[in-house]
């Protein structure tokens, strides 16, 4: 097979964990220890059969992404301090929507730790905690509540954080 395998540590998300006070923009923390962070598109589809044709057809009509999370808490983390306070408060509406921004490090852009990036907005459903003996855990699901920006990420690894910008990178 022709290509090159793309990993799936290629493929990192950050979570805008917002600033404190409330005030400012968020900042987007590296989602560590998460054991499930998969996407389903959820994709809508319009179904029909017509009376001189043998076959049903289908055309897709829309999209209401999701994507799992499962994650090991670790305290002092702050991407896993933030769900479990929307958890354990039992927040809703406004309070309980973050950005992700996924970072394709597959696709590097011209500057130095620039790769392309996608964030959108999405709800925090939580579902489950301390389901295991070995960690305690929790999960549930970010169910889109906007569309989504394409741009590009500048990724801080010393940091774990990473800074977005919508449009296309900017060339000298």
């Amino acid at each position: 097979m022709d290509g090159v395998l793309v990993a799936r540590a290629a493929k990192r998300a950050y979570y805008g964990v917002p600033a404190a006070g409330g005030t400012g923009d968020p900042v987007f923390h590296r989602m560590q220890g998460f054991t499930d962070l998969a996407t389903s598109k959820n994709s809508k589809e319009y179904n029909r059969q017509y009376v001189d044709e043998s076959f049903e057809q289908t055309d897709v009509t829309g999209y209401s992404p999701s994507e799992s999370y499962g994650f090991d808490q670790y305290k002092g983390n702050a991407v896993h301090d933030d769900i479990v306070k929307i958890t354990d408060d039992e927040l809703i509406g406004n309070d309980a929507i973050r950005s992700i921004v996924i970072v394709d490090l597959s696709h590097p852009g011209t500057g130095a730790n620039t790769y392309a990036a996608i964030k959108r907005p999405f709800a925090v459903i939580p579902d489950s905690e301390g389901g295991s003996l070995d960690a305690y855990t929790y999960s549930g699901n970010f169910k889109v509540k906007g569309s989504k920006e394409e741009g590009f990420a500048v990724v801080d690894d010393a940091a774990n954080t990473c800074t977005f910008t919508a449009g296309a990178e900017k060339t000298a």
